[in-house]
């Protein structure tokens, strides 16, 4: 025990230390490619652009927007990407797959067009890629989610903006799948905390909290968990949380990225919030709406987001977990499906990684303190602290299978490889699956999964692609 904790110690120092120098330097480096591929899209259209002039007719019948197929050389794994996207659109063209990012992630168009799935999205071409905000608490997101997809200005509720001192509208937007409703459902993917994101958004659709709309949770067709933080994670805790899940303590790497956040919402220029954005708009944080008091009032935690539990940290405790799992149902019309990984094993009586080399630099030092971890008060009657020692470096094995906490959802393991298997799925049913990777494995880079990235995604994909027939007589999701 004294060897634990004092092993814990060091480590957590050692991890203050380096993930603070490989954060700023990873965000220093995505931030600069984010600009390179930017400036390389200008020319690159510049000079699109003059070839149009040169050639019109040409370029048009060339267009791929025209739907013209290109073969272009590529490995294997790109061969087999492309195929997939050909072969995936035999059926349900007209359903939308929703992909949602997780914390500190981005939608589509940001830093420079980078894509967060790697790239993911294209074997589809019906699927949107929604930007809700880096840091902005579950609910915040669940709600223009909704918005986004049907369309109008955000609402996130007169009672809750005055609880958390904020504005009660958004942004407005345009609207995505403007036809969204019941017998025009959609299918959710989301990564992290996007499927938290999903599931809260289906609970208030079945609530009907949007004024104006007659909603039901039969909307929502299906729900991918990709690494999801269903059940909150104790990396909170590391990173700066106290034991209660809500409040903050003075000096942690939380606290850094508070100030960096609200100092980065305060300036608002227009070419940082094109890259990237923390998603706190309503908060009215900028220079124009706050003025130097404003940001001398929430660096001191007089005001903003950070004063309250409307963030997202909050929201990824076990603490908090447990209450959203009491309130947000498993519908028995839709299909829900968990994708969990993790990168530990047990090794002389200690859960550690089960390879250096494997594990993301950002992640390997994150994984051993969470491997070591123990809470001083349990967050729930009969917690133990080694069933929650398997990790992915930044959530909890058991956090990621299904719905657990306080009460276990329905939930059933695939039978493998579920395409080939045959394997038949119920609506009302948490249908989840272990995948050695760490938690940023299936994102951003998609050469470090290699072909187990296009596996992957052909799964969820394809199923998203098939029909089931639902029991009350709505389409649904085939049997595969």
């Amino acid at each position: 025990m004294a060897l634990r904790r004092g092993l814990y110690s060091v480590v957590t120092v050692v991890e203050l230390a380096v993930s603070s120098m490989v954060h700023i330097t990873f965000g220093i480096w995505f931030a600069s490619s984010a600009i390179i591929l930017t400036l390389a899209g200008f020319i690159s259209n510049e000079k699109r652009r003059s070839s149009t002039r040169v050639m019109p007719i040409l370029s048009t019948a060339l267009s791929p927007m025209n739907g013209t197929l290109v073969d272009i050389p590529a490995d294997e794994a790109d061969r087999h990407m492309h195929s997939a996207a050909t072969a995936f659109m035999d059926a349900d063209l007209k359903t939308p797959i929703v992909m949602l990012h997780g914390i500190f992630g981005f939608g589509k168009g940001k830093l420079g067009n980078r894509s967060y799935w790697g790239g993911a999205e294209l074997k589809d071409d019906r699927v949107l890629i929604p930007d809700l905000g880096a840091l902005t608490s579950i609910h915040d997101r669940a709600c223009a989610l909704f918005y986004y997809l049907k369309g109008g200005t955000v609402y996130y509720g007169a009672a809750r903006a005055k609880e958390f001192g904020h504005s009660p509208t958004g942004r407005t937007y345009e609207g995505h799948y403007p036809q969204w409703d019941e017998h025009h459902p959609a299918h959710f993917v989301g990564h992290s905390t996007g499927v938290q994101v999903a599931r809260l958004l289906q609970q208030l659709l079945a609530e009907k909290k949007f004024p104006g709309h007659d909603t039901n949770e039969n909307w929502v067709l299906s729900i991918t968990s990709l690494s999801g933080a269903l059940n909150g994670t104790t990396r909170v805790h590391m990173d700066g949380m106290n034991d209660d899940g809500q409040s903050m303590r003075p000096v942690c790497l939380l606290q850094a990225c508070r100030i960096a956040a609200l100092i980065y919402e305060w300036i608002d220029l227009g070419v940082l919030n094109r890259f990237y954005g923390f998603g706190f708009d309503h908060y009215n944080l900028s220079w124009r709406k706050a003025g130097l008091k404003g940001l001398i009032s929430t660096l001191l935690g007089r005001s903003g987001p950070f004063t309250s539990t409307n963030w997202i940290e909050p929201d990824l405790s076990i603490h908090t977990a447990i209450e959203f799992n009491k309130r947000v149902k498993t519908y028995p019309n839709t299909f829900y499906f968990s994708y969990a990984s993790k990168i530990t094993c047990k090794m002389a009586g200690f859960t550690l990684p089960s390879s250096l080399f494997r594990v993301h630099p950002l992640l390997l030092l994150r994984s051993i303190q969470m491997c070591l971890f123990r809470f001083t008060k349990p967050p729930y009657e009969g917690y133990r602290d080694e069933d929650w020692w398997h990790n992915d470096g930044a959530l909890n094995l058991m956090s990621q299978l299904f719905p657990r906490s306080p009460a276990p959802h329905p939930n059933q393991p695939m039978e493998g490889d579920e395409l080939r298997v045959g394997q038949t799925f119920q609506p009302g049913i948490w249908y989840y699956r272990v995948i050695e990777s760490d938690h940023i494995n299936f994102i951003i880079n998609k050469d470090r999964a290699g072909v187990h990235f296009d596996i992957l995604y052909d799964n969820i994909f394809r199923r998203c692609r098939k029909h089931y027939q639902r029991p009350n007589g709505l389409q649904k999701l085939a049997s595969v």
